[in-house]
C-alpha cells in the first residue's frame, strides 16, 4: 500500500532524499514515519510527521541530519537524509497510522501500514 523509493549508494558526508506514496488510496489524515532496519539489528524509528506537517518527531541519531517532510496535495512524505554516515546504512521503511498517541509514536507495532523499503547504503 506504500511505495518507498530513493534509496542507493551514497558517499559519507552525502544526501540523499527518500519518498513514500501510497499506491491505490490515500493516507489522508495519517501520521508518517519513517523507520530502518540495519542487518541483524532491529527495526527502529527514525522520523515522524502529523497530517498537519506542523509536528515533526525524530530519533536523537539522526536530529539536525535528516528532515521528515509531506506534500498532502501529492500524497507523498519525503525523508531528506543529510550528512549521512556509515552508520546510517539501514534498509528504510514509510509507514502510516491513522490514529497515534504521541507516546507511541516512535514504535513500530502503532503504525498498520508499511511499504516495501528502499536500501540506502553509505560508504566511509
Amino acid at each position: 500500500q506504500l511505495q518507498a523509493f530513493g534509496g542507493g549508494l551514497v558517499q559519507a558526508g552525502g544526501f540523499l532524499r527518500l519518498s513514500c506514496a501510497p499506491s491505490g488510496r490515500t493516507f489522508s489524515g495519517y501520521v508518517m514515519g519513517w523507520f530502518r532496519q540495519a542487518p541483524g539489528k532491529e527495526r527502529e524509528f527514525v522520523a515522524a510527521i502529523k497530517w498537519s506537517a506542523r509536528t515533526t518527531y525524530y530519533a536523537d541519531s539522526v536530529k539536525g541530519r535528516f528532515t521528515i517532510s509531506r506534500d498532502n496535495a501529492e500524497n507523498t512524505a519525503y525523508l531528506q537524509m543529510s550528512s549521512l554516515k556509515p552508520e546510517d546504512t539501514a534498509v528504510y521503511y514509510c509507514a502510516a497510522a491513522l490514529r497515534i498517541i504521541v507516546s507511541m509514536i516512535r514504535v513500530p507495532s502503532s503504525y498498520h501500514h508499511w511499504g516495501q523499503g528502499t536500501l540506502v547504503t553509505v560508504s566511509s
